[in-house]
């Protein structure tokens, strides 16, 4: 067989040209002929777009610490606009929502609002009352005032027992801030799903009113909930920031929900990680390895972006939203 014969098929990679004017639409197109992370950002981006405008049922799994990171908007933004149906998410980010809508902030080292704080170590910090996250700061009064918010929350709670996607929803009736996710999700009838809320300061209140006041939540019930969302979908899609247990969640109920027309798991599937699979953990395990348990359909169309989320994220909502603009 010929050189020219074994090439057959296969596209050369080409470099993007940048022009003054050149949208991150455009750029993103110029990237399909690159390879290595250029590459796969391209076709994520060509994904979420086709799940956009294919009838299909969106499912997003939030990991990580992206609202701290300043991701909030964006994910609010996403929910209200319907480019994402269902969130399963961690309960440090819905803790930290609601924190921002109580109206207190996170800080970035070394910014005029938090002083010299960037040059002391985190044993001063704890003498100060401040949290780090990495490079974002908190106080411990938002903790505080997260505390009161809640408690009054529950309150509201007794007399009744609440699946965790219910129990969340609450929560978020009792916010105002239009930027918030939890506020955007009851707004617009997305559900939120936190499987592993008790591992978050909002299980931490939960636990402790429960030791004085009725509070019933169950958690098993969002299975179902979950389940029956799948089962229905014509097409079901997974954007995948992070991994971890809100990416098992999705796909756990991908692997058990019967489908129309015999369809097997998810039919498109998009993972932003920084994890690698070598040493087979949930959160840097590849979307071909998932085809091997039928959590996502043998034809569906995929790619893992390893890369950070905060980085590829906004990238990938400016590119479809002007994509899908024009």
């Amino acid at each position: 067989m010929d050189e020219e014969s074994q090439l057959n098929g296969l596209r050369p990679v080409k470099g993007v040209r940048i022009g003054a004017h050149t949208s991150i639409d455009e750029l993103m197109t110029g990237l399909r002929s690159s390879a290595f992370g250029a590459g796969r950002l391209a076709k994520a981006v060509d994904i979420f777009t086709e799940m956009q405008t294919e009838e299909t049922t969106k499912f997003m799994g939030v990991a990580g610490a992206l609202v701290p990171a300043g991701m909030r908007t964006i994910l609010a933004e996403l929910i209200r606009d319907r480019y994402v149906d269902v969130v399963v998410t961690t309960g440090a980010n819905l803790v930290h929502d609601i924190i921002e809508a109580l109206g207190e902030h996170h800080y970035l080292i070394g910014s005029t609002s938090t002083g010299a704080y960037g040059d002391r170590d985190d044993a001063w910090l704890r003498t100060q009352g401040i949290d780090r996250i990495y490079d974002v700061l908190v106080h411990d009064e938002a903790f505080a005032r997260l505390e009161a918010f809640l408690h009054g929350v529950f309150e509201h709670m007794s007399g009744r027992r609440y699946s965790i996607r219910e129990f969340i929803t609450v929560i978020g009736e009792h916010l105002s801030d239009p930027d918030s996710i939890l506020r955007s999700a009851v707004e617009c009838n997305v559900p939120v799903f936190c499987p592993a809320i008790a591992d978050s300061m909002i299980g931490l209140h939960a636990w402790l009113y429960k030791q004085m006041g009725s509070l019933e939540v169950d958690a098993f019930d969002d299975l179902k909930e979950l389940v029956e969302l799948f089962s229905v979908a014509p097409r079901a899609g997974a954007l995948i920031l992070g991994g971890g247990v809100p990416k098992n969640f999705i796909f756990q109920a991908a692997l058990v929900a019967p489908r129309p027309a015999g369809k097997d798991g998810l039919d498109y599937a998009i993972q932003i990680t920084t994890s690698t699979p070598e040493d087979g953990s949930l959160s840097g395990a590849t979307l071909e390895e998932a085809k091997s348990w039928g959590k996502v359909s043998e034809h569906a169309k995929t790619v893992t972006l390893y890369g950070d989320a905060t980085v590829a994220l906004p990238l990938i909502v400016a590119a479809v939203r002007g994509r899908l603009n024009r």
